[in-house]
């Protein structure tokens, strides 16, 4: 990124010679990240990041075929906002985050108008990893009663640090990724878009992106992407593996430390990514746990990153039916690349000593 801001400043949809070398830069990475996706190079369209990416993706598609968009209850909000606005509908998940599979087929059944189908891979709250291939089996069963088509999107920001998704999501028609996720530079993103899927731009312009949006690409940040993900698809099996071991001893370590702290999904209840460690403690507050967790060093947050400021419990906690006494104390720690054992030792000794100080009848741990 760095070569690329301080040797190539040429705008890449130009022809002298600078632009040529910025477009080859920008075509390189296209190409290695759409073999890492799944698709073909032309069907990599850079936006500002993930929550672009899913806002064309819904918008692209309902303004390309028309119809309305359904999703699960409890997607980003990059997702769940954009269906809400454009009169689009929600389908249930169990408990677990799971998509309810005869939910959406039945509303796939009544309502033939539904044109796109938007299901998050990953959960960024809990972590859970959607059955991509059962949703996509819903989704074929329903396509020929649709007249304007109907295709799968899947927001695989959460997932793509932790599994392949040009595997799992193979059979989806638009996969959206994000730079920051992956270790590459905040402030770049990636809607794939699998050949023949309609897309409507969003943004209009100078007509970037084959038609589908506009503006001046990010050279630097779509490079860091590439490098970025590419380093991560050659690292994600010893890193997974080392940092799952990391995570359930962090959730084994609290919830054994008292028992008004326990995990929200049961453990290994379903398929969940590696990172994400999500707690319910009953009768504590989020606000003043990441106060105190903050000021010993501990970041965290009470439900997606975006919204960690948020007083009201999230909506996936809603979605998942935590009852109503444990709801309100919700705890996310997601782990990285970059975890350490001594930052595991340390949020074991400093977390239930901040929940002990807030609970109003626990005592802190031995």
């Amino acid at each position: 990124m760095v070569d690329v801001l301080e040797h190539v400043p040429g705008n890449p949809s130009g022809q002298h010679r600078w632009a040529q070398e910025a477009r080859r830069r920008l075509d390189d990475a296209r190409d290695g990240i759409a073999s890492l996706l799944g698709v073909e190079p032309g069907g990599v369209i850079f936006t500002s990041g993930g929550t672009e990416a899913d806002d064309l993706a819904v918008r692209g598609v309902l303004g390309a075929a028309g119809g309305r968009a359904l999703c699960s209850e409890i997607e980003h909000h990059a997702v769940l906002d954009v269906v809400h606005a454009t009169g689009g509908g929600t389908v249930a998940v169990d408990g677990t985050g799971r998509l309810d599979l005869d939910h959406l087929a039945d509303e796939l059944a009544s309502d033939p108008g539904v044109s796109i189908v938007s299901v998050v891979l990953a959960n960024n709250e809990v972590g859970t990893l959607q059955d991509l291939d059962a949703i996509a089996d819903v989704v074929d069963q329903a396509r020929p009663s649709h007249p304007n088509g109907l295709v799968l999107h899947t927001d695989a920001v959460a997932a793509a640090a932790w599994i392949d998704v040009a595997e799992v999501a193979a059979r989806a028609d638009l996969v959206t990724i994000s730079g920051h996720k992956v270790g590459g530079p905040k402030g770049i993103g990636v809607l794939a878009v699998r050949h023949g899927v309609p897309i409507a731009p969003v943004l209009l312009g100078g007509g970037q992106e084959r038609e589908r949006r506009s503006g001046t690409p990010n050279v630097a940040g779509a490079v860091g992407l590439g490098v970025a993900l590419a380093v991560t698809a050659r690292d994600r099996v010893t890193v997974v593996g080392r940092v799952r071991e990391q995570a359930e001893r962090l959730a084994a370590g609290l919830t054994e430390a008292a028992d008004h702290v326990r995990t929200t999904i049961p453990p290994r209840s379903v398929p969940g990514v590696a990172n994400i460690v999500h707690l319910s403690c009953r009768e504590v507050a989020s606000e003043p746990l990441l106060f105190l967790l903050d000021e010993a060093g501990v970041a965290a947050s009470a439900g997606s990153s975006c919204a960690s400021g948020a007083l009201e419990p999230s909506h996936v906690v809603e979605a998942l039916g935590v009852p109503p006494d444990w709801a309100p104390g919700a705890l996310r720690l997601s782990l990285g690349w970059s975890t350490t054992d001594d930052e595991i030792d340390h949020a074991l000794a400093v977390i239930p000593a901040a929940i002990a100080q807030l609970h109003p009848h626990a005592e802190p741990a031995a």
